[in-house]
């Protein structure tokens, strides 16, 4: 908070929100803004799960999170929330947390971040949940977040920049599906068991293309590889003429 200009952070509580029963929490239904990015991957101490309705009830950190920031939502509260992959495509008690948000929740905005944001942190692939309180979910746009030109991978030294972003925040207010971003209907949803991690229908399989222009694109990079070679010939041609004239000398 110093970092971001908040130099005498007031009404600041340090405790561990899972602590407290539910059903005796003083802010349920009383948070205006949620933006959170839970700990995932972990699990709760013994008793921790206890504190949450039996259906609910389990240690790992990332369900319990997502389950009180729901509680936590008064109608009409909005959330932001990094969640894992296997939050999207989990069952059993992740199956029922789901469809928990779903009914009690407009989830409407599933942005997928790629391979290695977290790094060198964790592997696991994370996902960016925008959700309102007071609504059920009609439909879901998902937005597949797209690395920046010349990268491969995120790391330590080439993290992710919010500036990324600047696409997304242009498409948001006036979506349409693109090769990046589609919806899904509650109908899907319920049909496929709230299994939330739906890959994009729009993105180009490779192995469907016009064979004509994979050919095409084959023959560019054997010449390009072609040419690339003849070139590394040239230069050890070069350097081993250079070599011969300077020991007859």
């Amino acid at each position: 908070m110093l970092l971001h200009g908040v130099e005498v952070p007031a009404n600041i509580k340090h405790d561990n929100m899972l602590s407290t029963p539910i059903k005796d929490h003083p802010w349920r239904k009383e948070i205006d803004v949620i933006v959170t990015n839970p700990p995932f991957g972990g699990m709760e101490e013994n008793g921790i799960e206890n504190n949450f309705p039996a259906e609910y009830r389990t240690r790992e950190t990332a369900d319990l999170f997502l389950f009180i920031i729901v509680e936590m939502l008064k109608d009409g509260g909005r959330a932001a929330v990094v969640l894992p992959d296997g939050t999207l495509f989990g069952e059993g008690i992740k199956t029922r947390l789901k469809e928990k948000l779903l009914q009690d929740c407009n989830l409407h905005t599933i942005v997928r971040l790629p391979n290695g944001v977290f790094s060198p942190y964790t592997g696991i692939k994370t996902n960016l949940l925008f959700f309102e309180k007071g609504k059920p979910t009609e439909e879901i746009w998902y937005y597949e977040h797209q690395y920046p030109s010349g990268y491969k991978t995120y790391s330590k030294t080439k993290p992710i920049r919010i500036e990324e972003f600047d696409v997304e925040k242009v498409w948001w207010n006036k979506r349409q599906e693109n090769d990046n971003a589609w919806k899904v209907s509650i109908e899907q949803i319920k049909a496929n068991n709230y299994n939330l991690d739906v890959k994009n229908p729009n993105k180009q399989d490779s192995s469907h293309r016009d064979p004509i222009e994979l050919l095409a694109e084959y023959e560019q990079t054997t010449t390009s590889i072609r040419q690339t070679q003849n070139k590394l010939k040239d230069m050890l041609t070069e350097v081993l003429q250079h070599h011969i004239k300077s020991v007859e000398q």
